[in-house]
This record gives structure tokens, sequence and C-alpha cells, in this order.
């Protein structure tokens, strides 16, 4: 994981708080079993969960309408491919960046994550299987 990531954003993006807009929300983080996420796949009879943004490709930060018209697109793009997904944020707890509005979506296989990612430009997305503990991924 760490080999094409700088250390800084591997250590910010595993320290990030990956908080899921369900009722009642919950966060995920990295390495951490997530019972709520668990709970929610149970219910939902989902193999895997990915957790991702369009927000800021590359790491670059874009306008806050550039990054809304970005995940607008990813989201209408898992509409129309009748993918289920729940409104998000990740957030670092304390270095400053702003948070990044995402998705989770249930039931995408870490192949289907990774090509999305790689889609949207994102160096790390988070994925789970059933075990439901987050992990950081990057695409390829």
């Amino acid at each position: 994981m760490t080999s094409q990531l700088p250390a800084e954003l591997f250590q910010a993006f595993t320290e990030t708080h990956y908080i899921v807009h369900h009722e009642p929300p919950f966060t995920m983080n990295i390495g951490v079993f997530c019972p709520d996420l668990k709970k929610l796949m149970a219910e939902r009879k989902a193999l895997c969960a990915a957790f991702i943004t369009a927000w800021n490709p590359f790491a670059q930060r874009l306008s806050d309408t550039e990054n809304e018209a970005r995940q607008q697109t990813l989201k209408a793009s898992l509409s129309q491919r009748g993918l289920a997904f729940i409104n998000g944020i990740g957030q670092h707890p304390g270095n400053g960046w702003p948070g990044e509005p995402s998705v989770l979506i249930l039931d995408m296989s870490r192949e289907a994550a990774k090509a999305l990612a790689g889609q949207y430009e994102q160096l790390a997305f988070v994925w789970a299987d059933q075990t439901a503990v987050p992990a950081l991924m990057q695409p390829d």
C-alpha cells in the first residue's frame, strides 16, 4: 500500500475518519473493526463496501464548485449502474484539510472500486469485505 503513496499522505489517509451518513451515522477507521458497517452490510446482504470520493483528484485541491460537480457525476454514474450508496464524508481529525464528501457503495468488489477510484483520479479509497475492517487501497 505504501509503495506509491508518500508517507505523509498514507498517514493522513490512515488517520482520517470516514463518516457514513446512515441512520444513525457511524465512523469507519482504517484497520479497525466497524460493528455499524458489519450490521449495515448484513441488513443489506452486501458482501463488501467501498468508500470513495470524486473530490480533489490526485490530492490537489479544486474549487468547491468543481469538486461538487465531480461528486454529482460520480453519484449519477452509480445510480445509472443501479448501485446502492450512502453519502458520507472523509474528515481528518486535525490536519486542517477540508472534509471530502464521499459515498459508501455497497457490494462493490475491490476490483470495481479500484477502477472507479482510478476513473476519478483518487490516490486511495477505503474498502471492506465481510469482516467489516476498512482497509486503505490504491487504484491500479
